[in-house]
C-alpha cells in the first residue's frame, strides 16, 4: 500500500476517535462543562483528519501514485468525516446545526455517490470539480470554526447556522453540476 493510502486509511481510523471525543459526555454519562476539553480533542482528530485528505491527494499526484483503491477510499472518507461531524453536531444539546442543512449535504452526498456508480458502469471516472473542492474546503472549514466556537463555551447558533448554511448551499451547487455533467448518463428508460 502506497502512502496516500495509507494517509487515507488513517483518516478512516481516526473516525471512532472523533466520535467518542465528541460525543464523550454522552457516552459515559458525564455532565458537561463550559469549555469541554473533549470538544478540543474532537477539533484536534478532525484537523488531523482533514489535513490527511489534503496530502493524500498532493503526494499522489505529484508522484504519480494515484490508485483504484485511493479512488475508491479517498471521497468516501471525506464524505464520513464529514458526514460524522454533522450527526455529532445534531447529537449535541442544543444542537450546534439546523437538521435541514445536514439532509440537504447528506442528499447530495449520496446523490453523487450514486451518479459515480451509475457512470463507472460505463467506464467513466467522475473527477472532483471546482465546486466539489469548493463545497468540502468551505464545509471543513465551517465544521472547524463550529467545534472552535463550541469549544470556547461560544454557542452562537446564528454563526454555526450562517456557515453551514453556506456549506448547504455550496453543496447543492455542487450536486447540480454533477447531476448537470452526467446527466446523459442517467437513462430512465434503462
Amino acid at each position: 500500500m502506497n502512502l496516500p493510502n495509507k494517509l487515507t486509511v488513517l483518516r478512516v481510523a481516526l473516525i471512532p476517535f472523533f466520535v467518542v471525543a465528541m460525543l464523550f459526555t454522552d457516552i459515559f454519562y458525564l455532565p458537561d462543562s463550559n469549555c469541554d476539553i473533549f470538544i478540543f480533542v474532537g477539533l484536534v482528530i478532525f484537523i488531523a483528519a482533514s489535513v490527511t485528505d489534503w496530502l493524500d491527494g498532493k503526494i499522489a499526484r505529484k508522484r504519480g501514485l494515484v490508485t483504484t483503491f485511493g479512488k475508491f477510499l479517498d471521497p468516501l472518507a471525506d464524505k464520513i468525516l464529514v458526514v460524522t461531524a454533522l450527526i455529532c453536531f445534531l447529537a449535541r444539546k442544543p444542537m450546534w446545526v439546523d437538521e435541514v442543512s445536514v439532509i440537504l449535504i447528506l442528499a447530495r452526498e449520496f446523490m453523487v455517490s450514486g451518479v459515480r456508480l451509475v457512470v463507472a458502469n460505463e467506464g467513466v471516472v467522475v473527477p472532483a470539480g471546482i465546486w466539489g473542492k469548493l463545497k468540502t474546503a468551505f464545509t471543513m472549514i465551517a465544521i472547524v470554526a463550529i467545534m472552535l466556537l463550541e469549544g470556547l463555551g461560544i454557542h452562537n447558533i446564528w454563526i454555526n447556522e450562517t456557515l453551514i448554511w453556506i456549506a448547504a448551499v455550496l453543496t447543492v451547487v455542487s450536486g447540480v453540476q454533477y447531476l448537470a455533467a452526467y446527466w446523459k448518463y442517467i437513462d430512465s428508460s434503462k
